[in-house]
C-alpha cells in the first residue's frame, strides 16, 4: 500500500476504521440457526466470541459470573477496587455520583481512592469467588505488576492469565530495572496467557513469538481511553486487526502451525462493528463500554479504566454511558432498541448468516470494501473512526 505524503518531510500510511469499511454481500446465505459463533482457545471453548475487558467499570466478581454463564468470558482486573479493599462497592458508588471532571476534582478523587495497596489475598479470594461459581476464569495484570504478584495468581487456580498495558512490547527496554521477559515467563507458565495491547504488523508478531495463546488488538481505540489524545499514539481498528491477522498467518508457517488468536480490543460500539472485527481477521472481541452499558454492571452508568487513575500522567477519563439493558440483552438479545448496541452477538451471528458463512473462521473470509459511514437525517453513526469509542 503507498504512502500518503503527509509533507515533504513526513509520509504516512492510510489506515481505516471500523466506521470506514463495510461488509460485502456474497451469493450465499444462511439461515441463522445454522451459524455457530462458538470460539476455542487452548483447551476452554465459549459460546460467545466475547471477552469483558479487565475494567472495574465492567468486571466485578458477580458479573465475571454472569457473562461466563451466558458464554462469554470476563476478565477480572487484580489491580482494581476488587483488590485493594474488602468491600468497594460503596467506593463505585461514590465514583458514579462524582460530578462531570471540568476542574479535575473527579480525577484527584479516583487517583485516592486507587492509592490503597494491592492485597494478594484479596486476589486470591476474588479469583476464588469466580472459581467456585464454576465458569472459566481470566485475570489480569500489568507488565509491570506480573513479576511480583503471578505465583499468588497462579497458585489461586486462574484458568487464563492476561497481562495487559496500553501498549505491551516483547521487547521492552529498561536502564533502571530488569524488564519482564515475556518469552521467559510464558515459557515457564502452566497455565495459557493473553498479551497486549499492540496495533502493528511487527508488534504483533513479536507477541506472537514470545508463546502466547492470543494477543490484544488495540492501542488507544476505548471510549474511556485517551491515548491518542495525551500521547498522540493510536491505530484505527480495522487495519489494526488485519494487520495483525495477517501476522498470524505469516507466524503460523514460521513455527510450524502454532495458531495464535487474535482479539480485537476497543473500537467497536455495535453488533455490526464486533462483525467487521471479525470480518478483518479477529477471532474474538474484548468489549468495554458496550458491556459498562449494562445494568448489572458495577461502574452504574459510568466507564473508566486505569489509564484514568494514573498518578502522574493520566491516559484515559471516566465517561457516562448509561444503561441500555441487562448483561443478557447486550450480548444475546433481545434487542429493544435499534441503534446496535444490544443483542451484539446476535447481530454477528446475522451478518454472518446474511453472508452465507457459518463459523467464525469462515467469516474471516469474507469480503470488505471502503465505504465510510453514511449521515442520514443530519445524524452521524456516532463511532466516528474506530479510534476513540469503544472498549
Amino acid at each position: 500500500m503507498a504512502d500518503t505524503e503527509i509533507g515533504i518531510g513526513k509520509s504516512g500510511r492510510r489506515a481505516y476504521g471500523f466506521d470506514e469499511i463495510a461488509i460485502v454481500p456474497s451469493r450465499r446465505t444462511r439461515d441463522p440457526e445454522d451459524v455457530s459463533t462458538g470460539w476455542d482457545i487452548d483447551a476452554y471453548h465459549f459460546e460467545l466470541p466475547v471477552l469483558a475487558s479487565a475494567m472495574d467499570s465492567v468486571v466485578s466478581p458477580a458479573t465475571a459470573v454472569r457473562i461466563g454463564e451466558l458464554g462469554g468470558l470476563a476478565v477480572l482486573n487484580l489491580e482494581g477496587l476488587w483488590t485493594r479493599y474488602d468491600d468497594p462497592e460503596p467506593l463505585l458508588a461514590e465514583i458514579a455520583r462524582l460530578a462531570d471532571d471540568a476542574d479535575g476534582a473527579a480525577t484527584r478523587r479516583m487517583q485516592e481512592v486507587y492509592a490503597e495497596p494491592i492485597k494478594a489475598e484479596l486476589i486470591r479470594a476474588r479469583i476464588k469467588q469466580v472459581r467456585d461459581a464454576g465458569v472459566t476464569v481470566a485475570a489480569s495484570l500489568t507488565p509491570q505488576r506480573t513479576v511480583r504478584f503471578h505465583d499468588v495468581v497462579i497458585d489461586s487456580g486462574v484458568d487464563l492469565f492476561v497481562i495487559q498495558g496500553p501498549v505491551v512490547s516483547a521487547e521492552h527496554v529498561s536502564s533502571r530495572s530488569e524488564p519482564l521477559n515475556l518469552k521467559r515467563f510464558i515459557a515457564d507458565l502452566d497455565v495459557p496467557v493473553i498479551v497486549g495491547g499492540c496495533a502493528t504488523y511487527m508488534g504483533a508478531l513479536h507477541l506472537m513469538r514470545t508463546g502466547a495463546a492470543g494477543v490484544l488488538v488495540g492501542v488507544g481505540p476505548g471510549q474511556a481511553d485517551n491515548v491518542r489524545g495525551v500521547l498522540g499514539i493510536g491505530v484505527p481498528m480495522a487495519t489494526a486487526v488485519a494487520d495483525a491477522a495477517g501476522a498470524r498467518r505469516d507466524y503460523l508457517d514460521e513455527s510450524g502451525g502454532r495458531y495464535v488468536h487474535v482479539i480485537a480490543d476497543g473500537g467497536m460500539r455495535t453488533g455490526g462493528d464486533v462483525a467487521k472485527a471479525v470480518a478483518c481477521g479477529a477471532d474474538a472481541v474484548m468489549l468495554g463500554s458496550p458491556l459498562a452499558r449494562a445494568v448489572e454492571a458495577p461502574g452504574g452508568g459510568w466507564h473508566w479504566g486505569m489509564e484514568a487513575v494514573h498518578r502522574d500522567l493520566p491516559l484515559g477519563a471516566r465517561v457516562r454511558v448509561g444503561t441500555v439493558g441487562t448483561l443478557e440483552e447486550v450480548l444475546r438479545g433481545p434487542a429493544r432498541i435499534d441503534d446496535g448496541t444490544t443483542n451484539l452477538v446476535g447481530a454477528l451471528r446475522a451478518s454472518m448468516a446474511t453472508t452465507g458463512y457459518s463459523s467464525l473462521k469462515e467469516f474471516q473470509r469474507v469480503e470488505v470494501m471502503v465505504a465510510p459511514a453514511v449521515r442520514t437525517e443530519g445524524k452521524a453513526l456516532q463511532h466516528a473512526q474506530g479510534v476513540g469509542i469503544g472498549r
